[in-house]
């Protein structure tokens, strides 16, 4: 009976996520509800709950001042022209109707590395890939489903992601080791996908008529441009740059973050470098027209940060710590002991649970922060093996946590994305009131083939043909419950 009390401070901020609250309420009010049952149930004093918070929101200090950093690369990226370079460069080309959805593909893939947001690359790229798809005559399912795998791509892999942060910073595993442990397994999700998209296409019958993305954006009507400003105020300087253009090199910042990151350095040393050289190249090209405009940019940065997902978090942390200290997650973890017998096996229970708080919670960023401690705790709790090993089931912790967040959300009906994706579909091109959810998910490969490669990989062991992918197996590392054959 105890068990289950402990565990209803998590049917709790489930139920409050579920009726349309958001997190900032939830987490605070679930957070108080946890203290009261501490109190009552393992008699714990008030100061007891409150040292444990405390404790728990130590880990998320570095979390707190790299989302700081995130949010003001995401927001000097978009308004200097490093995003519209991208954009800019990937489609001078011009496009047909067979390729629209791979271009889309990867340009959302990289533009979400580059600002770290899915929400904010979908309603940037919409509006110009939608109307390309309507002059080429393409597929509109095909396309949004494309933007959307993209959007959602650099989600879970980008620097600067929100998501990549916190999964990262609630398993205590440093993002660019992170970004490294999946990098090749998520390229080759991309790599996959662009090629199902194009069959996909050709099979489809589409027309090769080529057009550009300024034909695009002209043909966007006032009104949309109205929507979109009130929708992503950011997407619409974002769409401006695009139209506009802008110097070949300004592409040079996000290329600076990225060699940052593959050599090895801080997250908060990539994103340093992100900031000051898109300010130096944007002097350059007249995208920045003073030091105290470029300060304004990372202001906003630093206060959309801190006025939702810090103090967000804070409380999260708080409620994770109170949770730990009445060790409320031990019967999940006795079950799911119960059910495997291989480490891998539980890694991949690790994944499915973390797929079905998702569905419950409708909501990624919830997922992470309610689901994330659990396994957290169901591996360290349950799993004997050296500190590196240990590490890297962490890495796949938050790797699983974020994924099945981020690009299991497209899988989900329900899922909040799916309305914001169906909401800026129609308010930039009016045409896309007939789309429908099922539509979206169906084409959308990308999430398909990450999630689906995540959950087989990680059950079957073949993540070790992956490089820098392979978890740890037996005897390295073993579950409690089978030490007997391995402690010998």
């Amino acid at each position: 009976m105890k068990a289950l009390l402990k565990l209803t401070p998590i049917c709790v901020i489930a139920g409050l996520m579920l009726s349309g609250m958001d997190i900032l309420l939830a987490a605070p009010l679930s957070f108080m509800y946890a203290v009261i049952v501490a109190m009552i149930v393992d008699r714990y004093k008030f100061q007891d709950c409150l040292d444990a918070a405390l404790e728990n929101l130590k880990h998320f200090l570095i979390v707190f001042l790299i989302l700081q950093a995130a949010y003001a690369v995401a927001e000097c990226f978009m308004a200097t022209g490093v995003a519209a370079s991208v954009i800019n460069m990937s489609l001078a080309a011009g496009l047909n109707a067979k390729v629209l959805a791979v271009v889309a593909l990867l340009v959302t893939s990289v533009l979400s590395i580059a600002t770290g947001t899915s929400w904010g690359t979908f309603a940037a790229c919409a509006p110009i890939f939608l109307w390309l798809n309507h002059i080429v005559g393409g597929n509109i399912a095909l396309t949004v489903g494309a933007i959307a795998g993209g959007s959602c791509f650099g989600d879970n892999i980008g620097l600067i992601s929100d998501t990549t942060i916190v999964s990262s910073g609630i398993q205590q595993v440093e993002i660019i080791r992170r970004v490294r442990h999946q990098g090749v397994w998520s390229l080759l999700c991309l790599i996959a996908s662009a090629v199902v998209f194009y069959f996909i296409g050709v099979s489809m019958g589409l027309p090769s008529t080529t057009g550009q993305a300024a034909d695009a954006i002209a043909q966007i009507p006032k009104e949309v441009w109205t929507a979109l400003a009130e929708e992503r105020p950011s997407a619409v300087t974002l769409l401006e740059l695009v139209k506009q253009g802008v110097p070949v090199y300004m592409v040079i910042p996000l290329i600076i973050v990225l060699v940052t990151a593959v050599m090895g350095y801080s997250t908060l040393i990539c994103l340093g470098s992100g900031i000051i050289s898109s300010l130096v190249f944007g002097l350059m090209a007249g995208t920045v027209t003073s030091i105290t405009a470029f300060l304004d940019l990372v202001y906003t940065g630093f206060s959309d940060a801190g006025g939702w997902s810090i103090a967000m978090m804070l409380w999260v942390g708080a409620f994770g710590g109170v949770m730990r200290l009445m060790n409320a997650f031990d019967p999940v973890a006795a079950l799911i002991s119960r059910m495997v017998h291989k480490v891998r096996h539980l890694m991949f229970a690790n994944g499915v649970l973390c797929l079905l708080g998702n569905a419950a919670l409708s909501d990624e960023m919830a997922q992470i922060v309610t689901i994330g401690p659990i396994i957290k705790n169901i591996t360290e709790e349950n799993v004997v093996g050296s500190k590196e090993d240990m590490y890297t089931l962490a890495l796949r912790n938050a790797t699983l946590s974020d994924a099945m967040g981020v690009l299991g959300s497209q899988l989900v009906p329900w899922h909040c994305y799916m309305g914001f994706f169906l909401g800026i579909s129609a308010s930039v091109y009016p045409l896309a009131t007939a789309l429908s959810v099922g539509q979206i998910i169906t084409h959308n490969y990308m999430a398909w083939i990450a999630v689906g490669s995540m959950l087989v990989l990680t059950f079957t062991g073949w993540d070790r043909f992956i490089p820098l992918f392979k978890l740890p197996a037996e005897p390295q590392v073993y579950l409690k419950s089978e030490a007997a054959k391995y402690e010998k």
